[in-house]
């Protein structure tokens, strides 16, 4: 049977487009840092190991897209730096990452377990990312979810 998807165009892709911000690996780990409270260069570069210019230009593109805002601070004594904090469409991402750690917390977490957990800050239970219908379904399996034609779909010539 033919998939009914090959009868769309997938060139106008939000999924493609999306990846195009955040799909090298790098990118998810500085916002992985910026969501834990480090906002500033230094401390990325020596807590994840990135290299200098390799971070340079993630954080440049994530400004460029809008996702974080760069702001001044002053040491005493020493010049104005630059620190990275979210912007509303960067705390968005905070689902993707939050989905992003369970998976890999379910997959790829060392016997010991993650070294990071994500907790309600008013009752303090783990959170979880979860598929919702309009309605208010609570989606369990992902066979449940039909993937169809959104509103800028184009139909293949």
């Amino acid at each position: 049977m033919r998939p009914v998807a090959l009868d769309w165009s997938v060139e106008n892709c939000t999924i493609a487009r999306a990846m195009t911000v955040l799909g090298e690996r790098w990118t998810l780990v500085v916002l992985r840092e910026v969501f834990n409270g480090v906002r500033r260069f230094d401390d990325m570069r020596v807590r994840t190991g990135i290299p200098r210019q390799v971070l340079t230009n993630r954080l440049a593109m994530l400004v460029e897209q809008g996702v974080l805002r760069r702001g001044p601070y002053r040491e005493p004594g020493s010049r104005v730096r630059h620190e990275y904090r979210l912007t509303g469409k960067g705390l968005d991402l905070w689902p993707v990452l939050v989905a992003v750690l369970g998976w890999g917390d379910r997959y790829l977490a060392d016997p010991d377990g993650s070294p990071l957990a994500v907790g309600h800050r008013d009752c303090g239970a783990e959170v979880r990312v979860a598929l919702r219908c309009a309605e208010g379904h609570e989606l369990t399996d992902p066979r449940d979810v039909l993937p169809r034609p959104g509103p800028g779909a184009r139909r293949r010539a």
